[in-house]
């Protein structure tokens, strides 16, 4: 045990950095590294945050129709085309790649 003691004591202790803090900083490359995935990641919150309220509407719209044809309300608008998937055609382009 004292060993361990007498060879934590004997090491040294780190020294200060002797670099100048001129030398460390990250300069215009860091700076503009950190602009582009700042835009970026605004871009990407805007983009999913319209995702997210088109989504919520098209859920509300097919909840009313869904409501509106179990009543048996007459509606103006043509019959809309149920494909395979369960799902009506409501005719607007968000699903396009």
């Amino acid at each position: 045990m004292s060993t361990i003691l007498t060879a934590i004591a004997a090491a040294p202790s780190p020294s200060p950095s002797v670099v100048p803090d001129v030398d460390v900083t990250p300069g215009v490359a860091g700076f503009v590294a950190i602009a582009v995935v700042a835009v970026v990641t605004i871009l990407l919150v805007v983009d999913m945050t319209r995702r997210i309220r088109r989504t919520r509407y098209r859920a509300e719209i097919r909840q009313r129709l869904e409501s509106d044809a179990g009543e048996g309300v007459a509606t103006d608008e043509p019959s809309r085309r149920i494909g395979e998937d369960g799902r009506s055609d409501v005719g607007d382009d968000t699903e396009r790649g």
